[in-house]
């Protein structure tokens, strides 16, 4: 079992900031400038919810001794359903858009905004929806009962 796109996230992450900083450049006139202190404490406020998210996904999976590696599904040992995972059904995805979200206050630009919105329905479209199915192939109705109570994002 594979999925049909087999970018691995974090590199679309790293494509989408580098769009983001190329169409702030190229269209500056559609940027909103910020008070500073306002745009420092929005940047740490989601640089804390991306360690938290990323850190706590993280070790969810290494106690449940599965794969992180979202394009090798077979590989899943067990359907980590506790800690942020009670919240979200993906952790990791929210903490790479948090730090992208940073990167567009940092920017100051509404195109990398919109970028961010184009990433999180990439994202939910290319990446989720085949994980879903493939963990649906593999833990049946537990799945089901876990998507019926955790949202997909938050």
């Amino acid at each position: 079992m594979s999925l049909e796109h087999k970018i691995p996230p974090p590199l679309l992450a790293i494509v989408c900031a580098g769009l983001m900083s190329i169409a702030a450049q190229l269209l500056p006139g559609l940027s909103v400038p910020l008070p500073a202190l306002w745009r420092w404490t929005c940047i740490g406020m989601l640089l804390c919810v991306t360690v938290v998210f990323d850190g706590a996904a993280l070790l969810a999976f290494r106690r449940a001794k599965t794969t992180i590696d979202p394009r090798k599904p077979d590989q899943t040992q067990a359907l980590v359903t506790t800690g942020v995972y009670r919240w979200t059904r993906n952790p990791m995805y929210v903490g790479l858009t948090a730090l992208l979200a940073a990167w567009a206050v940092y920017l100051g630009s509404m195109v990398a905004l919109a970028l961010l919105v184009a990433f999180v329905l990439y994202l939910s479209r290319f990446q989720i929806a085949p994980e879903e199915r493939a963990l649906h192939l593999l833990f049946g109705d537990d799945f089901e009962q876990y998507c019926a109570r955790v949202r997909r994002w938050l």
